[in-house]
């Protein structure tokens, strides 16, 4: 796994989110990007995550922030993910790994004794040039907009 770090420049990519609209790299040029990764949408980590930065949100965007949430969830799971809990931010149904891969965050993980392949949970802050500024390795999912605003 070749996961991105700070300096690093992000490969463009381009991906559909949960409405099948294309997002890419370029849409977000000029503008500060937190791109966070989870494993699964309507899990109870990825829920406290993901409405801890809905509850942020108006600060986050003060800051100048926008976001952007990536799985390998189908559209319809992200859909009812981010219909459910009303996200005001786009969630991308990455399955084919374009921008997971990009971002270097699928590998071997464990879990209660068991090895096997999936998303880590990490964030990234990008700036507007496309360069990395922040990894967030161990995120809190329940305090996650404190450790980007920090």
């Amino acid at each position: 796994m070749n996961t991105l770090k700070v300096g690093d420049k992000v490969p463009s990519f381009s991906a559909k989110d949960q409405d099948g609209n294309t997002v890419k790299l370029e849409d977000y040029a000029g503008k500060k990007l937190i791109v966070f990764f989870y494993p699964k949408a309507s899990t109870p980590g990825c829920t406290a995550e993901a409405c801890n930065l809905r509850d942020n949100y108006k600060e986050l965007q003060s800051e100048g922030y926008e976001l952007l949430g990536v799985s390998a969830d189908s559209e319809k799971r992200q859909t009812n993910f981010r219909n459910k809990y009303e996200f005001p931010f786009p969630l991308v149904a990455d399955e084919d790994h374009t921008v997971i891969n990009a971002f270097g965050v699928w590998g071997l993980k464990k879990f209660m004794g068991r090895e096997y392949d999936g998303i880590h949970r990490k964030t990234f802050v990008v700036d507007g040039d496309g360069i990395v500024t922040k990894v967030i390795d161990k995120v809190k999912t329940k305090d996650h907009a404190a450790q980007l605003l920090d």
